[in-house]
């Protein structure tokens, strides 16, 4: 068991460090062939900071885990909205764009319940709901990367751009440590599950859905620090649709599963009765305020976290 811990905390830090040296190398590249600065944004670092999450459910998925692909993107969204983003809103509200989110919010929430209608519905993710789920999120690629052209381009700002060897190197190593990464925390995350006697669903919903959601956290930390508490609620947004369309699908696609049956309440399965539920709820609580309002509360912040450390209380004690 010691051996398992040791492994599963090495598997968070190669995520880490793997998501943020990809993200250099996949930017450094797309600067030296001259690619705009709100492309590399809308596309390499976005996806970039959820290849941790693409990685483990996809490992699990094929390796005969779906309870860990499923509660690591249901989880990734509710960690990603009810404890990151809470942080940010609950220490400094801030005013929002709508403009900025406003599509991402479209995108997940049209994701979301086509996602929870085949859950209720049958139980089961085929391999054409993955095939669904990614024809989403190319559309809503092909809309951003639209979009950013659009944009004015920015002044140009002279600055070093890091040799094409180097950025290449970092891409590759980036990777090579997510993949590990992955399968130490799928692997092992999955021997903690059994020898404590908890199911595989609630590792993976709690646990390892707060390791591949730390690029998150890290980001929302810094901003807060800068004085950019705003930016979070746009990458939370983008990063939970990229969770539902971009994880969820590769891994369904991959090697199909059904919504884990490993824990009940009241004789109801928890996936379909608290999980899913819990995942709209504190998106729609985030979101519906900043699309009125213009701006988030501090009151929405605390109702998050409040709601997250009871998630996290249900799943262990019941």
């Amino acid at each position: 068991m010691v051996k398992a811990v040791v492994l599963f905390t090495v598997g968070f830090l190669f995520l880490i460090k793997g998501g943020d040296w990809f993200v250099d190398g996949a930017s450094g590249l797309a600067h030296k062939f001259r690619i705009p600065e709100i492309l590399i944004g809308a596309t390499v670092v976005s996806i970039g900071t959820t290849l941790p999450e693409v990685m483990v459910s996809a490992s699990a998925a094929v390796g005969g885990h779906g309870e860990i692909a499923y509660g690591n993107a249901i989880g990734s969204v509710i960690c990603n909205t009810a404890l990151i983003a809470a942080l940010t809103v609950a220490i400094r509200p801030a005013p929002v764009d709508r403009k900025t989110f406003r599509i991402p919010v479209f995108f997940f929430f049209g994701a979301a319940v086509f996602y929870m209608a085949v859950a209720y519905w049958s139980g089961f993710f085929d391999r054409w709901v993955g095939i669904v789920l990614l024809a989403i999120f190319a559309v809503f690629m092909g809309i951003t990367i639209w979009q950013a052209k659009k944009e004015p381009a920015p002044a140009e700002v002279q600055e070093e751009v890091q040799p094409i060897a180097k950025s290449v190197i970092l891409l590759v190593i980036g990777a090579v440590l997510i993949a590990l990464g992955a399968n130490f925390l799928v692997d092992n995350g999955t021997i903690i599950a059994r020898g404590l006697g908890v199911p595989e669903s609630v590792i993976a919903l709690t646990f390892v859905a707060l390791g591949t959601s730390l690029p998150e956290l890290v980001t929302a930390i810094t901003s807060l620090l800068k004085g950019h508490g705003a930016l979070s609620l746009g990458n939370v947004i983008g990063a939970n649709l990229f969770n539902l369309v971009l994880v969820s699908g590769l891994a369904t696609t991959l090697s199909p599963f059904s919504v884990p049956q490993e824990k009940t309440i009241a004789g109801v399965n928890a996936g379909l009765a608290v999980d899913l539920p819990v995942m709209l709820c504190v998106m729609l609580i985030l979101c519906v305020p900043a699309l009125i309002r213009n701006k988030l509360s501090r009151w929405q912040g605390v109702l998050l976290l409040g709601i997250y450390a009871a998630f996290c209380v249900f799943q262990f004690a019941f």
